[in-house]
């Protein structure tokens, strides 16, 4: 038994259980509301990665409000993007059953949704409609799961419908993972068949490791399918270290426009 592991998931227990009552704290004294959850995830989120010793940099400018998507390593994800900035996540429903992770996303004003369920799926488009138009922005994953970072998937448009139809902006924001013992970002990452806690066992256990979060600028989109496809050539361009501007060249400025010719 790793006494590194143990030594991170006492850290991470106390940590957990000291937010968890912060949370109930705050709505015992009557303030609750799905922004101040969003601030809540935040100040958690700095809170545990400080004591973990987790290094967060962020560049970019952090969007106040909108809609943001992003590619998918891990359930760290929570953890980070709650660090980056203040906001209330989309997550698989079985998210919210896990140990920590589940009762940290639930108190942060996660939507949780049945990606197998088409009535799931219109629920939580419903209720993203309802939270767009505050100042704490609603992030989503379109890949649909977590990968290992080496190749991203193609995104889901169904999710971007909420913010394509108010005319709400669109942020892209890119993760990645980075070891201090050099090894691959992929050691980090949760992906595959891996069962979560022999993976949080295993991750606990591991070097060091810093995380990276990027925000491109935001667009407003009027084809989901189209947003969908730009937001990942801007995730895409931002993990490789590329310049976004030059990799959508002259597309850019569709993103305010007619889509439709664009698709037939």
């Amino acid at each position: 038994m790793s006494l590194r592991a143990c030594r991170r998931a006492v850290v991470l227990a106390s940590g957990l259980l000291i937010c968890l009552f912060r949370s109930l704290a705050s709505r015992l004294a009557g303030r609750d509301s799905w922004e101040l959850r969003g601030h809540w995830m935040q100040e958690s989120g700095r809170f545990v990665t400080d004591l973990l010793g987790i290094k967060v940099t962020v560049s970019g400018t952090p969007p106040q409000g909108g809609l943001v998507v992003a590619n998918h390593l891990s359930y760290l994800d929570i953890l980070i993007f709650g660090t980056a900035f203040p906001c209330n996540l989309v997550s698989k429903a079985e998210i919210g059953r896990w140990p920590f992770f589940g009762a940290l996303a639930r108190c942060g004003g996660t939507l949780f949704v049945d990606r197998s369920s088409l009535a799931s799926a219109l629920s939580v488009s419903d209720q993203i409609a309802k939270r767009l138009h505050g100042k704490v922005s609603v992030l989503f994953f379109p890949e649909g799961t977590s990968t290992d970072g080496r190749e991203l998937r193609r995104f889901r448009s169904r999710l971007y419908t909420p913010a394509v139809e108010a005319g709400v902006p669109i942020t892209s924001a890119a993760i990645r993972y980075i070891p201090d013992d050099g090894s691959p970002e992929s050691t980090l990452c949760w992906f595959g068949d891996d069962a979560f806690l022999p993976h949080l066992w295993k991750a606990l256990g591991g070097p060091n490791f810093s995380a990276e979060v990027h925000f491109g600028e935001p667009r407003v989109y009027t084809d989901r399918r189209f947003a969908a496809d730009q937001t990942y050539e801007e995730v895409q361009a931002m993990r490789s270290g590329k310049s976004v501007e030059a990799l959508l060249g002259d597309q850019t400025v569709c993103a305010c426009g007619e889509t439709g010719s664009l698709f037939g």
